[in-house]
């Protein structure tokens, strides 16, 4: 980041500060009956249940801004919320932003966080109603709480999978944690050598995949149009794995997963390739995808295979059968909780 030419926070102060960044905000969604500028935002359901889920990326943590720009962290840190409603079949309605600055960034810098925080919430008419400001002695921490509200009947919880029932992924997996890779290699070079610069050709679609993920509205959208409801659905914000872990464990069954059938980018191969990795283990343990892996009855079959960008990975079994992975050569290896642990970052 720049560090000239920049406006102190101090000069506006935190009311000034959330007036400037807050105040051409235009309120889209009926639920929102007040926004920012009182104690509390107002917001009313009268016809459905209320979702909510809180995220909290700490600088050092979950991000690192030698190489994520602002304007990319914001939509970010706004998409990885929207992605835990859709993940419930709701649509998400309002987020609160809160953020702990430290003074070396500039009411600048907030702008463009801020930039990209409004991009993602206008591509998913989504209203920002509130939220917090304070001092940071440590960086940079953004904490988004996401609002949003589905009819009763058609909120899908990870516990609902019974045997037979299909297992379905979005999108493709590994792609997000190979930008992560490529770019903390470009960061080591970048810090060694004074004039390195990163190189990226042709690797574009990994870094689009790790710096500005975008959460799977479609495909909620996709499979209500064919009057598919899943059983149990998640984001794989932690891998593969680890995800149909948590709803093997709270559907009290187990699973069989298929290698050949996990789906991959052709640039997460090759990167896996020139990383000497394997992309299978990358697509199982990776994460930071934000695709959704649901389970729908077996009945559905003809429904699913028909929707563009969802792919069958797999099937639910009874819990004594275990959580298997069935590899390309026929063998069968336990699934393993591999992904993302934050607190063993600490």
């Amino acid at each position: 980041m720049e560090q000239n030419k920049k406006t102190p926070i101090s000069s506006l102060g935190e009311f000034g500060l959330i007036r400037h960044l807050t105040e051409n905000i235009t309120l889209e969604n009926a639920s929102s009956k007040y926004g920012v500028g009182d104690d509390c935002a107002v917001l009313e359901y009268p016809n459905s249940q209320v979702l909510v889920s809180t995220d909290l990326l700490m600088e050092g943590v979950h991000f690192d801004l030698t190489y994520v720009p602002l304007k990319h962290l914001g939509y970010k840190a706004i998409m990885v919320n929207l992605s835990d409603i859709y993940a419930m079949n709701g649509t998400p309605r309002q987020v609160t932003v809160s953020l702990a600055i430290s003074k070396r960034f500039g009411v600048e810098d907030v702008e463009e966080l801020y930039a990209g925080m409004r991009l993602a919430c206008e591509a998913h008419h989504v209203d920002i109603v509130g939220g917090d400001t304070t001092s940071s002695y440590t960086g940079l921490a953004i904490s988004i709480t996401v609002i949003g509200d589905a009819p009763k009947d058609k909120i899908t919880y990870r516990n609902g999978a019974k045997e037979t029932d299909l297992i379905c992924v979005s999108g493709n997996l590994g792609a997000a944690y190979m930008g992560l890779q490529l770019l903390e290699r470009e960061k080591s070079v970048f810090m060694g050598e004074s004039d390195a610069q990163p190189d990226f050709s042709g690797k574009e679609y990994l870094l689009e995949r790790q710096l500005k993920p975008e959460a799977r509205r479609d495909i909620v959208a996709a499979l209500a149009e064919a009057g598919v409801k899943p059983t149990a659905m998640i984001d794989i914000s932690d891998g593969l794995s680890s995800e149909l872990m948590h709803i093997c464990k709270q559907s009290g069954t187990g699973c069989r997963v298929y290698e050949e059938h996990i789906p991959l980018d052709y640039q997460t191969a090759v990167m896996a390739e020139e990383f000497n990795m394997n992309v299978s283990t990358c697509a199982l343990n990776g994460g930071e995808d934000y695709e959704l892996l649901f389970t729908v009855p077996l009945a559905d079959y003809d429904k699913v295979s028909k929707l563009k960008d969802i792919r069958l990975v797999g099937h639910i079994t009874k819990p004594e059968l275990g959580c298997m992975l069935v590899t390309r050569d026929g063998g069968e290896m336990e699934l393993k909780a591999q992904g993302w642990q934050a607190l063993n970052e600490a």
